[in-house]
């Protein structure tokens, strides 16, 4: 048995993902789709493979390149896309006399070739087609002899004829004899030519696979379905022991600031929690789920407090992880009122951040990173002085101009940061939200932008959160807990720590106002907007604590931003006013 594997469509309906990856390499749990079907054709007696290429034709090259097979596996470029007929008879010197099978390289079907190949063998039909029951596409008719009787267009609705329609899978054997009936160097459709020999009469064949045998990865959706099915599987025999029992059933949780779409998924009364970030948009360079993946793997393999995973795919953007419950640190302290009992949650908090930023470090492979490999002073300038200035002060308040000096004193603040820092493995968004209260522990999420830098940008971003309020004397106390429970064999220059930290809190602050405007006007995330004048007034009380006489234009520009931020709530108010048939000045 030889065989032809089509590889040579552009895949425009997988637009844009199929720019930078051909169609047949989008993998299924780490598989490409065109190993696997190279596969499954050994299995069941292939001798010798071929594989029309076209689009990104190198990449395949490569891929086969990089393989071991136990036959031989050759592609073939087609210049011009010739169809899956004018691919047949462009490899005429291939075939023998045996009947031959060709193959989509875009689908994923349970279904045993060889014994395909064999009824066909024994059939003496011109071809035999692999067919499915899928309602939405069924465009063959066959009859009770399963004998295919009709080929309809995909956009003809006509099923008045009698028998039973099904959906051409991409899996067919075909007789060598029917190969002159192609026409030579040109495209030419299969179907045009199981047309012509039905027009004559010829018998073609169709052997029925179920229905949940097969599916076409040919769309967005259908590819994320294919690959969700796989991962979910081998998530919960990875995690638990025991395959899913179908259907696995998916809870849509509440979302975060980045685009990544969270769930829980369930069976048999376990859980797991599902990140998708979606499918990979690049060819090269780390993705948010590369990061997210390996980093959260090495932390797991260091012993911190982070979620296990159970299965994940990077190029599918699916990480399937340890599900740690609903209830975040920021539940429990908005309902606690005493500073010593808030201390009290915080210190575990404390310990298991000291873990991270040097347990964390050991082995940290910085290439492994997503956007930098380190915090430093350019990221500072970049993304938290600019972004504060881009997303917030002239997006969200869109104040305009801003005296240019003060660019300086950004620059002044960087590298005073970074002068300051004391090195260690940074979680780089260390909030209430990101650490989950499980089992009596915590436990730390969103860990995916982990990065070489300060360790007091965590603290900062712990103690300076917007999402709960702590006093400066609990932010104090908890200050000195982190020094304090440094390790005894590490050094630690408490005043230089002490600066650090506090321009720590200057760049977090900064970041995180850049960011809630970003969200707020740009992704239409309404949510963070109500904890901007906690953040901005925070901001305002840092500057006058830690730099009295200093940074005079950022004082400047944060009073500014005050200003016309209680501008814009006045003004949304009144308006909510006037729309709820009030007098328009009402105030919360």
């Amino acid at each position: 048995m030889k065989a032809l594997i089509l590889a040579a469509g552009f895949g425009t309906r997988l637009l844009p993902y199929t720019r930078h990856t051909p169609k047949p390499l989008f993998p299924i749990g780490g598989q490409p789709v065109l190993d696997r079907v190279i596969r499954q054709l050994i299995r069941a007696g292939c001798t010798g493979i071929m594989i029309n290429t076209h689009h990104l034709a190198h990449r395949i090259q490569a891929f086969l390149d990089a393989q071991t097979y136990p036959v031989p596996v050759h592609p073939v470029f087609e210049p011009t896309i010739l169809g899956t007929g004018g691919a047949i008879r462009n490899l005429m010197s291939f075939w023998d006399d045996q009947p031959f099978m060709v193959v989509n390289a875009d689908i994923v079907a349970d279904v045993d070739l060889s014994v395909v190949y064999a009824v066909h063998a024994d059939s003496g039909a011109a071809a035999t087609l692999v067919l499915t029951d899928c309602p939405d596409i069924n465009t063959v008719l066959i009859d009770a002899d399963h004998h295919i009787r009709r080929f309809l267009p995909s956009n003809d609705s006509d099923r008045t004829a009698s028998g039973r329609w099904l959906t051409f899978t991409g899996i067919q054997v075909i007789s060598p004899d029917v190969i002159q009936a192609i026409p030579p160097d040109q495209a030419y459709s299969s179907i045009d030519l199981y047309k012509n020999l039905l027009a004559d009469n010829r018998t073609i064949n169709a052997w029925v696979a179920p229905g949940d045998a097969w599916v076409d990865i040919g769309a967005p959706d259908r590819y994320h379905r294919v690959a969700f099915d796989f991962l979910a599987r081998n998530a919960f025999c990875n995690a638990f022991g025991s395959c899913p029992v179908e259907p696995v059933h998916q809870q849509r949780l509440a979302g975060d600031g980045s685009d990544r779409i969270w769930h829980r998924v369930t069976s048999r009364g376990q859980s797991l929690i599902l990140a998708d970030h979606g499918i990979r948009l690049q060819a090269d360079g780390v993705t948010e789920a590369d990061a997210c993946i390996t980093i959260g793997r090495h932390l797991h393999q260091r012993g911190i407090s982070v979620p296990g995973q159970a299965a994940a795919d990077p190029f599918s953007g699916l990480v399937f992880m340890e599900d740690l419950g609903d209830v975040h640190l920021q539940d429990i302290i908005q309902t606690i009122r005493n500073d010593e009992e808030i201390i009290q949650h915080y210190q575990p908090v404390i310990r298991e951040l000291i873990r991270l930023a040097t347990d964390g470090e050991k082995g940290f492979d910085p290439s492994c990173t997503w956007q930098t490999p380190r915090y430093d002073t350019e990221l500072i300038r970049e993304k938290e002085c600019r972004y504060f200035m881009d997303a917030f002060i002239n997006g969200y308040l869109e104040i305009g101009s801003i005296d240019t000096g003060l660019w300086n004193e950004f620059d002044e603040i960087a590298e005073a940061t970074m002068r300051y820092a004391c090195m260690g493995l940074m979680h780089r968004d260390m909030q209430s939200r990101n650490i989950m209260i499980h089992k009596g522990r915590c436990w730390f999420i969103d860990f995916q932008g982990a990065r070489l830098g300060p360790v007091q940008y965590d603290l900062a971003s712990l103690l300076i959160d917007p999402y709960v309020h702590l006093s400066q004397s609990v932010r104090k106390h908890l200050v000195d807990d982190y020094m304090n429970q440094w390790p005894g064999n590490q050094t630690l220059d408490r005043h230089g720590f002490m600066t650090g930290y506090s321009y720590c809190c200057l760049t977090r602050n900064l970041q995180i106002l850049g960011a809630f405007g970003y969200l707020t006007r740009v992704k239409h995330k309404p949510g963070f907007q109500s904890h901007i004048p906690a953040a901005l007034d925070t901001l305002a009380q840092n500057l006058a604590l830690f730099f009295p006489g200093r940074f005079d234009r950022l004082k400047h520009t944060v009073s500014l931003a005050q200003h016309k931020l209680k501008e814009t709530i006045h003004g949304i108010e009144w308006q909510a006013g006037r729309d709820s048939g009030g007098t328009g000045f009402q105030r919360s």
